[in-house]
């Protein structure tokens, strides 16, 4: 299914529809302010090995984020920010980051595995806010990848539902994505470090 929503102001109807399948267990597509990419709910690991099975991945060679409302909701799955890190994570998000962290005792229990270190993701984007906001809870997500070996992902909904569509439940239709994902930088070191260039510009 493709369900197109406005990516300025997203209708509630669509966004209940799309937290209700989360909430299901159901795994989505959807737009970010990077790349387009899967998700599910961080409470519904079953579909966290969903998406996994889709892209064709090892499990613990998995690349997922966490999407977040805001900071707050990120300290709930990390150990205490450091004052340097939390004000550089003020500054720049909502923005196209990914911020590597510490996470705190939760997380091994969402992943299933012994991570120490979580990716947070507060996209500038207002779809993804919406469905955050509306679940409760943070999304798991990993990028769309195109097949294209010179096209690294796909910007084109259309494109990604003919691929996809028997995959996933729901395809969320914000418009053309970008072709550029977030920058990473990690925190975990004691120094913030810009680990992969993207998108987004440090500030």
């Amino acid at each position: 299914m493709i369900i197109k929503v406005h990516p300025e102001n997203p209708g509630k109807r669509q966004i209940d529809l799309i937290v209700e399948t989360l909430r299901k267990g159901g795994v989505i597509i959807y737009p970010t302010d990077t790349v387009y990419a899967f998700a599910c709910s961080v409470n519904e690991p079953k579909a966290a090995d969903k998406i996994v099975m889709i892209k064709g991945e090892k499990k613990k060679k998995s690349d997922f984020s966490l999407i977040f409302k805001d900071i707050s909701q990120v300290s709930d799955f990390t150990k205490p920010i450091p004052n340097e890190v939390f004000r550089v994570m003020k500054n720049n998000l909502p923005g196209p980051f990914t911020f590597l962290l510490e996470a705190n005792n939760r997380v091994p229990k969402i992943f299933k595995d012994k991570k120490k270190k979580i990716g947070a993701r507060i996209p500038s984007n207002n779809i993804p806010l919406a469905i955050v906001e509306a679940l409760g809870a943070p999304l798991m997500t990993s990028s769309v990848h195109d097949e294209d070996e010179i096209l690294e992902y796909t910007t084109d909904p259309d494109l990604i539902e003919k691929r996809f569509g028997n995959q996933v439940d729901i395809i969320v239709d914000g418009g053309t994505g970008d072709n550029e994902a977030s920058t990473i930088i990690d925190c975990t070191q004691g120094v913030i470090e810009i680990i992969r260039q993207g998108k987004g510009e440090i500030q």
